[in-house]
C-alpha cells in the first residue's frame, strides 16, 4: 500500500506548532454525551482489566470499535471520548478498555502496563469475540497503536476473521527512539506530566510488593528511560530499557501484519520524531498504510473548521471504518 503524505494542514493558525496541537485539545477539550458501562473481567494472572461499552444507535449494526489508550491515558480521555462519540452516532458499538493499573483502581499484581502487553489487548479481544459482532476494528492511541500493531504482527494470518482492519494514530513504532527524544529539552514538559503519575503507581505499588519494588530506587529516575530501566522492565521480564524496547517495538513487528491497517503520524508531533517511523517497511507493505500529515500534534488533530465538535481524526477513522 503506498505511504501517502498529505499536504494540506490540518490544524488552526492559533495552534501553531505541534506542541500547542498536542497540548490544547489535552487540556481544554471536552467532550459529553458518551455513556459508559464497565465490565471487569479476569485475567489468567487473578488481575482485572475494567472494559467500558458504549453502545451505538444502531443496536443491531454487529459492528464493534475496540480502542486502546495512550501511555498513562484511560477511557476518559478526549481523543478516546471523541472517536466513541463519533462512532456510536454512526452506528458502532465501542469498547474502550483500561489497561492495568489505569481504570481508577490500582491493579492486584506486582506488574503494571507496558507497551508491548499483547497479552491483555488479546483477552479484552476474546471477550469481544463472545458476543455478537460480525465486525471487529481496532484503533490506538500512542502506546495503544504501538500495543494494537505488535498483537496484529504477532497473529499474522491466525487473526479471528471477524476483525476486519485497524486504525492507529501518533504511534511510537519505535520505542527506544522516543523515549530519547522526549528527554530534549524542548519536550521535557511531556516527560514529566507521564512521570509525575507514574511514580506515585510505583510507590503505592511497592507497599504491596517490597520485594519487587525498592521504592528508593526512584531517585535515579529522571527520565522516561530511567523509569523504563529501573521499574518497567525487570517487573514485565526484560533486562533493561533497551531489551524491553527491542521486544516490544511495533516496527518488528508489522511484516507480518494480514489485515488492512492505517497509521496515521503527524510529521510535527513532538513525542513521535517522524524520522523514527520505519517508512522502508512501510512503504511497500501489502496490508498496511501510512498517512503523514504535516501537522496535528501527538493524538491532537483539531481541524481549522470544527464541525460539530468533531475533530479530523475522527473524521478519518469513520471513513476508513466504514
Amino acid at each position: 500500500m503506498p505511504l501517502i503524505e498529505t499536504e494540506s494542514t490540518i490544524s488552526p493558525y492559533w495552534l501553531p506548532n505541534g506542541h500547542f496541537q498536542s497540548i490544547y485539545p489535552a487540556l481544554f477539550r471536552k467532550v459529553n454525551g458518551v455513556i459508559y458501562h464497565r465490565e471487569r473481567i479476569v485475567t489468567p494472572d487473578e488481575d482485572f482489566l475494567d472494559l467500558d461499552w458504549s453502545y451505538g444507535e444502531n443496536a443491531k449494526s454487529g459492528k464493534l470499535a475496540i480502542l486502546s489508550h495512550g501511555l498513562e491515558g484511560n477511557s476518559t480521555r478526549q481523543y478516546i471520548l471523541g472517536m466513541v462519540k463519533l462512532l456510536n452516532r454512526n452506528g458502532f458499538d465501542c469498547l474502550a478498555w483500561n489497561f492495568r493499573g489505569c481504570g481508577g483502581e490500582m491493579n492486584k499484581t506486582a506488574r503494571f502496563y507496558h507497551s508491548g502487553a499483547s497479552e491483555d489487548l488479546d483477552l479484552v479481544i476474546q471477550n469481544a469475540l463472545t458476543r455478537h459482532y460480525e465486525q471487529i476494528h481496532l484503533l490506538g492511541f500512542s502506546l495503544g497503536g504501538n500495543l494494537t500493531l505488535k498483537y496484529l504482527g504477532e497473529s499474522g494470518a491466525d487473526l479471528n476473521q471477524r476483525i476486519k482492519n485497524a486504525l492507529v494514530f501518533s504511534v511510537p513504532m519505535d520505542l527506544r527512539a522516543c523515549s530519547l527524544s522526549i528527554i530534549q529539552p524542548e519536550n521535557k514538559v511531556y516527560m514529566h506530566r507521564f512521570l509525575n503519575t507514574l511514580k506515585p503507581k510505583v510507590n503505592a505499588k511497592a507497599a504491596f510488593f517490597p520485594d519487587r519494588i525498592n521504592v528508593s530506587d526512584q531517585k535515579h529516575v529522571r527520565t522516561l528511560y530511567d523509569f523504563d530501566h529501573i521499574f518497567t522492565a525487570p517487573l514485565h521480564g526484560f533486562d533493561g530499557a533497551d531489551h524491553y524496547y527491542e521486544a516490544c517495538s511495533s516496527k518488528f513487528f508489522i511484516r507480518d501484519i494480514a489485515i488492512p491497517t492505517m497509521v496515521i503520524n503527524a510529521k510535527n508531533d513532538p513525542i513521535v520524531p517522524y524520522s523514527s517511523l520505519p517508512l522502508a517497511e512501510l512503504k511497500d507493505h501489502a496490508q498496511v498504510c501510512l498517512v503523514a500529515t504535516p501537522d496535528g500534534g501527538h493524538c491532537g488533530f483539531r481541524p481549522r473548521r470544527l464541525k460539530n465538535g468533531v475533530y479530523w481524526s475522527e473524521e478519518r477513522a469513520l471513513e476508513f471504518l466504514s
